[in-house]
């Protein structure tokens, strides 16, 4: 993450809107992983993999004491000889229960294939969140039929002040937040956005 978007990221939390909001999603993550128990599936689009923040969800989980929070990053791509935590494909979706949490992570319209999936995960009993962008045009009619099938849902409207990559790293860091009064709360997540907004501008970690 370059310096223009860390400092960004650190402007997010003196209380714009995309604060509570990313709160808010990163707290039901949180409650629905632990409450659930189930496990968490992490699934992006063909065209976009959102491994970065399953790298940061395996780092929350560890420094929240919250292993619920690490995911299974299902991939669409993904090839037998790949190392086994790249290596989980489409297919895991169909095995998708009740109990566990499926995040979808969309930048644009998602394909009739994967709504079709999340749809049965979502019959199956998985409960499904949503981040991904808004569309009012014929284009974000994929994009609105995911929130539709959602239990939470998280977009960003054209022209928002924030992009996918820092939206995800805001709600992964919530995410990891322990419940804590608020007057304590809002500087925990002070100091814990801006180390990892420090720890951002290093290299992904290598197992990613």
């Amino acid at each position: 993450m370059d310096a223009v978007r860390v400092a960004l990221l650190r402007e997010v939390l003196a209380g714009t809107e995309w604060l509570g909001a990313t709160r808010r999603f990163g707290g039901v993550l949180r409650g629905t992983v632990v409450s659930h128990g189930g496990g968490l599936l992490l699934v992006g689009t063909p065209e976009y993999e959102p491994w970065h923040l399953a790298a940061h969800l395996v780092d929350e989980a560890a420094w929240s004491g919250t292993p619920e929070l690490a995911p299974t990053l299902v991939r669409h791509g993904a090839c037998p000889s790949d190392p086994a935590h790249l290596a989980v494909g489409l297919g895991r979706l169909a095995a998708a229960r009740r109990g566990e949490t499926l995040l979808v992570v969309a930048p644009g319209a998602p394909e009739a294939p994967l709504l079709e999936r999340v749809h049965d995960a979502r019959r199956a009993g998985a409960t499904v969140l949503a981040l991904g962008t808004g569309g009012s045009d014929e284009a974000g009619r994929g994009e609105r039929e995911l929130a539709a099938m959602a239990h939470e849902a998280l977009a960003m409207p054209d022209g928002a002040e924030l992009d996918l990559d820092t939206v995800q790293h805001l709600v992964g860091a919530a995410a990891g937040e322990n419940t804590v009064p608020p007057a304590r709360g809002r500087r925990r997540l002070r100091d814990r956005l801006s180390r990892l907004a420090d720890q951002l501008t290093a290299p992904p970690p290598a197992r990613w």
